[in-house]
């Protein structure tokens, strides 16, 4: 897979899941079994306006071509990914969210291998 390909892929998912937050947040939180009170709503909103700035960041740097921004990119975003996988664990072990939860594991796992696989294994990003 060419490092392009997976920034578009992420862009795709963050932008679709974090304008679903913006827009429709209580809907979002009872997929994942989680409370909808004004509070969360907003905090759900927040977290849309997170994903929507990496959607767009993901998008734009699909076509960077210096690979010490390339580099800079991925280390930022595996790192995100890596506290992404530990919050989404403890957030489904603790109940917090249902079983769909385990998607949101599954979405921050995957991205993190790609992007650990661009930072140790593959000499060129491009």
């Amino acid at each position: 897979m060419k490092l392009s390909n997976l920034l578009v892929i992420n862009a795709i998912v963050a932008l679709v899941y974090g304008i679903s937050f913006v827009l429709v947040p209580a809907t979002v939180l009872s997929l994942y079994g989680m409370t909808q009170g004004t509070s969360e709503a907003l905090a759900g909103q927040f977290f849309g306006v997170a994903l929507i700035a990496i959607g767009l960041l993901t998008w734009f740097a699909k076509n960077v071509a210096d690979s010490e921004a390339q580099r800079a990119i991925i280390l930022a975003l595996l790192i995100s990914d890596v506290v992404g996988i530990i919050v989404a664990v403890l957030g489904t072990l603790s109940g917090v969210m249902n079983a769909v939860g385990w998607s949101a594991v599954g979405i921050y796992l995957l991205f993190a291998l790609g992007y650990a696989y661009f930072q140790f294994m593959k000499p060129s990003a491009s």
